[in-house]
């Protein structure tokens, strides 16, 4: 009886791994609440280099529509503002009273959510696109081992029957991601 020779797992780490960019991708969809993570590619001037927000500051969201960003030292609170606001992406209008910047995050309009919603619809056809490179390269795999006589045909059908379960299980965590993220942006 000759083993089974095929290893699927590096497919699943390479599926696993195009989610997480995927996820990584939803998270930098505004949503109509505000959230820390808003702030994530802001660059502070502090100490004669630029440095991340998150390291010069601790960032809050006490509220819906607003953010809270409270410098670890209150020298930078100047450049954090000015940095928050000179983000052009962004479009916030920041304030500080010296201690705390205060960032109001303004709802967003309806035609801006659909735009978002389009945004998000993107990322998941990106992921989508993503994963089946990833199935035709295992089948491939797969069929070149058979074609070398490592692999039966009935190796083959396993195979092929594994990666398409695989394939199923992340299309439903894409989708599951992509209605949560779909319910965030439509949430007033």
């Amino acid at each position: 009886m000759e083993e089974y020779m095929f290893d699927t797992n590096p497919y699943e780490e390479k599926m696993n791994a195009a989610f997480g960019f995927f996820q990584d991708e939803l998270k930098k969809v505004r949503t109509g609440r505000a959230h820390a993570g808003m702030l994530d590619g802001v660059m502070v001037e502090a100490y004669g280099t630029k440095m991340p927000l998150n390291q010069v500051a601790n960032i809050t969201a006490p509220e819906a529509q607003m953010l809270l960003v409270t410098p670890f030292d209150p020298g930078n609170i100047t450049a954090i503002t000015s940095a928050i606001r000179d983000n052009q992406s962004l479009g916030f209008n920041p304030s500080d009273d010296g201690r705390v910047v205060r960032v109001p995050v303004p709802a967003l309009t309806e035609e801006r959510r659909r735009q978002l919603v389009k945004q998000v619809s993107e990322k998941v056809e990106e992921a989508r696109i993503a994963m089946r490179n990833i199935r035709q390269d295992a089948l491939k795999d797969a069929k070149r081992m058979k074609d070398a006589k490592e692999l039966s045909e009935d190796d083959l059908k396993l195979v092929e029957k594994e990666v398409d379960s695989l394939m199923s299980k992340m299309q439903a965590q894409i989708d599951e991601a992509f209605k949560a993220k779909e319910k965030d942006v439509l949430t007033v």
